[in-house]
């Protein structure tokens, strides 16, 4: 009888333990698990700890029993592989209740063992929590019960809904970022809005500082209440690279992770460049016996080839279900990625697909960049939200290399939507042809995604050229002018420095008043200045849109001055009401 071993479960491992039971009645399944939960909705831990979710057993999807009697799988909590015999092809097993070891042979063996988070070498980093397992988070609601204050070290998924959650149990949340960004999948124009949404809820956020130690708090003594005298740890306090020191009663580290694969390499299995199992496209390792799944190995990036490091559920389940297809002889293959990811934060959604602006730029992979700020739904019917579009295009080929949008309301479809065209090979005007489902309350007739689509095929057919948010200054020093066509309590209210007002429905008959030379038009979004620039085409003047208008130039302005909180919350307003609804 074939006995195949998983080591660890959660995604990847049950996805592959359950998916090969389906296939295979006769085959002996082993899990190994070091933990004590097998089966648990890991993606839910931080809104455990906000109260979000209610009770800690619904984050425990199965347990040992459960697979047991449904799938007939031997599922083994608390026990960690300690080595690999290749060449006897059985690992050594240590079961963390009773200490005992011993050998368990295998037919096929797949590691799932996931990633663990990165936690730096800092003096006094011990009183840092992590957040990986429940057994992590039964240690941080614990150690965390009646703390007044929190500092979240680092600005990713975990590191934001960490510090929403705190803010949601009435904890002062302090974020520590190295970068001078949260959320580095982002372009910094598009997460600045998040940033502002982090500290209208009050927390302090430090952007382009790291932590450098933590000192635990002072010893104080208080009286135990009969006489006696009883010493406590004060809070720790956390000392900064920017010379700041913040104590906080609890201190988190959620800097990252990366894969576990010190079992692989101690195997002497192949380990990529950026520390993840190697795999082929079956998912077999360097050893043909043995495979590896979920966040512990390299994946293929789907734009380039170039292995990457995407830690997310979908692709763990996924790569879970392909390499039981694989060993029970099923046709099976990967797939390269694409990064699709959402996080949702201070009353804000932020997804992203593909590569940003930052990283074409630094590949030198040429590029052109859509800004638009359609609403969420018919502007007419009630609830209408602002969405931040962007869609990063291969101007010679028309191909999607990525998209990010943030808003309130309506993101994470029009994501799906762009994802799912990316993955079936339709360029950046296809989007304009999609047909999706319309209602008021739920869309527009002319969706945003079509509408990314329009603009896309406007640049492409040169009836329109645009400016970035950031190439703004250089074409204004090297002699353009800037022509604002808002209305003037919009260009009152909310100026860009040095531009000169025409409003867009008097432009035709002012054209005279403008002086000669290239032009650069900027609306609020980018629609007035798009009708804009072909009436001065028309009339044979040069200019060129302000790619997003008002609003990304100032989400982007904010964004260089982002390490200096003053300066960001006294910038325009990046979400005031406009005058664009329709598509260009």
């Amino acid at each position: 009888m074939t006995t195949v071993v998983i080591v660890g479960g959660v995604a990847g491992g049950m996805s592959a333990a359950t998916r090969l039971r389906r296939l295979d009645e006769d085959v002996t399944i082993v899990v190994l698990e070091r933990s004590g939960h097998v089966s648990f909705a890991n993606c839910g831990l931080p809104y455990h700890l906000g109260g979000v979710i209610e009770h800690r057993s619904s984050l425990l999807l199965q347990t040992p029993q459960s697979l047991a009697a449904r799938f007939g799988i031997d599922v083994r909590v608390r026990h960690e592989v300690r080595s690999i015999d290749r060449e006897g092809k059985r690992v050594e097993v240590r079961d963390l209740a009773t200490d005992e070891t011993a050998w368990i042979a295998y037919d096929a063996l797949v590691l799932s063992p996931g990633a663990r988070p990165v936690v730096p070498p800092l003096p006094g980093i011990e009183v840092a929590h992590t957040l990986r397992d429940v057994e992590d988070l039964d240690h941080l609601v614990g150690s965390s019960s009646g703390a007044s204050s929190a500092l979240v070290v680092g600005g990713g998924f975990i590191g934001l809904e960490l510090a929403e959650n705190f803010v949601e149990r009435g904890v002062a949340v302090t974020l520590v970022e190295a970068g001078e960004q949260v959320m580095a999948p982002f372009d910094p124009e598009m997460i600045e809005p998040v940033h502002a949404a982090m500290r209208s809820a009050g927390v302090e956020l430090v952007l382009g500082a790291s932590a450098t130690r933590i000192d635990p708090g002072p010893l104080r003594t208080r009286s135990s209440g009969d006489g006696g005298v009883v010493t406590e740890v004060g809070e720790p306090v956390v000392h900064l690279s920017d010379g700041r020191e913040v104590q906080a009663g609890v201190v988190v580290a959620a800097i990252g992770v990366r894969p576990e694969q010190v079992l692989a390499r101690q195997a002497g299995l192949a380990v990529g460049e950026l520390g993840g199992i190697l795999v082929d496209d079956q998912l077999r390792t360097s050893d043909p016996d043995i495979y590896a799944i979920g966040d512990a190995v390299e994946k293929r990036d789907a734009l380039d080839g170039s292995p990457v490091l995407v830690p997310l559920a979908n692709t763990a389940n996924r790569q879970g279900r392909v390499v039981a297809d694989v060993i029970s002889g099923r046709p099976g293959a990967d797939r390269p990625v694409r990064g699709t990811a959402i996080v949702s934060a201070f009353g804000l959604d932020a997804a992203v697909v593909g590569w940003n602006e930052r990283r074409l730029r630094t590949t030198g992979r040429p590029h052109r960049v859509i800004h638009l700020h359609p609403g969420s739904h018919a502007a007419y019917y009630p609830g209408a939200q602002p969405i931040a579009l962007k869609l990063l295009v291969d101007p010679g080929t028309d191909e999607i290399l990525g998209a990010q949008a943030v808003g309130r309301d309506g993101v994470d479809k029009r994501i799906d939507v762009i994802a799912t065209a990316m993955a079936g090979g339709l360029r950046a005007g296809d989007l304009a042809d999609l047909e999706l489902a319309y209602a008021p309350q739920f869309g527009s007739a002319k969706d945003p995604v079509n509408m990314a689509g329009w603009v896309a095929r406007n640049l492409a057919e040169g009836l329109v050229d645009t400016v970035q948010w950031h190439e703004l200054a250089n074409a204004l020093a090297a002699g353009a002018t800037l022509l604002d066509v808002r209305d003037p309590a919009e260009h009152e209210a909310r100026p860009i420095p040095g531009a000169i007002n025409v409003p867009v429905n008097e432009l035709r008959d002012r054209l005279d008043e403008l002086p000669a030379g290239d032009l650069v038009v900027h609306c609020e979004v980018g629609l007035r200045g798009y009708l804009a620039t072909r009436v001065l085409a028309e009339h044979g003047r040069s200019a060129r849109n302000l790619d997003g208008g008002y609003r990304t130039w100032a989400a982007g302005v904010a964004s260089t001055r982002a390490a200096s909180p003053s300066s960001v919350r006294s910038s325009p307003n990046s979400h005031a009401p406009s005058a664009d609804h329709a598509l260009p």
